[in-house]
């Protein structure tokens, strides 16, 4: 079963290939996914990979982990569940309720 490790503090001159070359040295791929802003593609800083089994997540967390990257130390632990946002704008402000138009 794959293992989704979280890895932040990426340098933004990192891509999606020289990451797997680097964690291809802990074990098998199964993907690997840089997040990019939507508007600029410049990337946020951190992503996901992917490793085939707990045992090469688990190397992969111990060997790269405070590992430094253009000075840059990488954090490197198994990713969470996505958390549910709600989406699209709000009509209201949810902590004050709806505005009573009426107060004059």
């Amino acid at each position: 079963m794959t293992r989704k490790l979280y890895v932040g503090n990426l340098p933004y001159s990192v891509n999606e290939d020289s990451l797997r070359e680097l964690f291809a040295q802990a074990g098998e791929i199964a993907s690997v996914n840089i997040i990019t802003d939507r508007d600029t593609g410049r990337s946020k800083g951190f992503g996901f990979v992917e490793m085939a089994t707990e045992e090469e997540a688990q190397e992969a967390i111990k060997r790269f982990n405070g590992y430094s990257i253009d000075n840059r130390p990488l954090t490197v632990n198994e990713a969470r569940p996505r958390e549910e946002r709600p989406s699209g704008g709000r009509r209201f402000d949810d902590r004050r309720g709806p505005r009573n138009r009426d107060r004059y």
